[in-house]
């Protein structure tokens, strides 16, 4: 009896983890490093994104930073509006402040630039059209 119910709190307790990550918001934030005010980096709250990059990104697909940059423009847009509406809300949690005047840098750039095509896929969330 002791086992079935240890099986059932261990079968619970796996399905609520692996139903969370619908579940919650995400947090993408793109803040100066303390060092140097020039240099930006990206802060991506999602559980399942960092696994999904290192699978799908290689230097081959690589682009430039005015392609990365353009296409972030797009998908900030479309995410904050989404924000804004309350559309997504199981996905998207927050405003994302990227201005078209400032030089994120590539690293930044590719980063978010792959996070909303993770989105995009995982989702169903259209966030370049």
């Amino acid at each position: 009896m002791s086992r079935l119910i240890i099986f059932g709190i261990l079968t619970l307790a796996l399905w609520s983890c692996a139903s969370s990550h619908k579940a919650t918001k995400t947090t993408v934030s793109l803040d100066a490093d303390s060092t140097d005010s020039t240099e930006y980096q990206i802060l991506i709250d999602d559980p399942g994104f960092e696994q999904w990059y290192i699978i799908q990104y290689s230097q081959a697909k690589d682009h430039s930073n005015e392609y990365y940059n353009t296409f972030n423009l797009r998908g900030v847009s479309n995410w904050n509006e989404y924000f804004r509406t309350g559309r997504h809300d199981n996905v998207v949690g927050c405003i994302i402040e990227y201005w078209p005047n400032i030089d994120y840098g590539i690293e930044v750039n590719r980063k978010l630039f792959w996070y909303f095509k993770y989105v995009e896929e995982n989702f169903g969330i259209r966030l370049f059209r």
